[in-house]
């Protein structure tokens, strides 16, 4: 699954408190993504960012849908297959169909109207760093200041960890 940019590292190579701290990151069931043990090499880096992610994704009120429909997109957009990969189960655990996620890819996909307004503003914001005054009333007709907030952080955490995933090397199984 890595490439052979940025290894992962072996459970010999990392401190104690990140060794103990990335299997309780991991999925029930799962390894600890790979961007993740990516970001161990930065021992120092690593907790602080561990705190902002857990409140993102455990904390926020976005619609766990809503925010997994962005996590692909964004995926999509920096073409990052590891992540696109990574997000798909999650998507899947918040309702997202498998022909949604497929849909992702897809131009002419039939999207709901609320579900293409999130389409469009990570493709806004992926291809000029700015969001239509159309697309920015269409979604403060939706979401509350709160979420407005939260929705522009998701799209900023999965763009970064993109960009980790595709310049480490790390790629989708096949």
């Amino acid at each position: 699954m890595t490439g052979d940019r940025i290894t992962l590292p072996e459970p010999s190579e990392l401190r104690d408190d990140v060794r103990e701290l990335l299997p309780l990151i991991a999925p029930p069931g799962r390894a600890p993504a790979e961007t993740m043990q990516i970001l161990a090499r930065q021992p120092d880096l690593l907790a602080p960012f561990l705190g902002w992610a857990a409140a993102l994704a455990l904390t926020g009120t976005l619609p766990k849908r809503d925010h997994e429909i962005v996590a692909l997109r964004v995926a999509f957009r920096c073409a990052s297959d590891y992540e696109f990969w990574e997000h798909a189960a999650y998507a899947r655990d918040a309702g997202v169909t498998d022909e949604e996620i497929a849909g992702i890819a897809l131009p002419g996909h039939e999207w709901s109207d609320a579900d293409a307004l999130l389409i469009r503003a990570v493709d806004e914001l992926r291809a000029f760093d700015h969001l239509d005054d159309g697309t920015y009333d269409a979604l403060a007709a939706r979401y509350d200041d709160a979420q407005l907030v939260e929705l522009l952080f998701v799209i900023g955490q999965y763009t970064m960890l993109s960009i980790v995933a595709n310049a480490a090397g790390l790629t989708a199984p096949d």
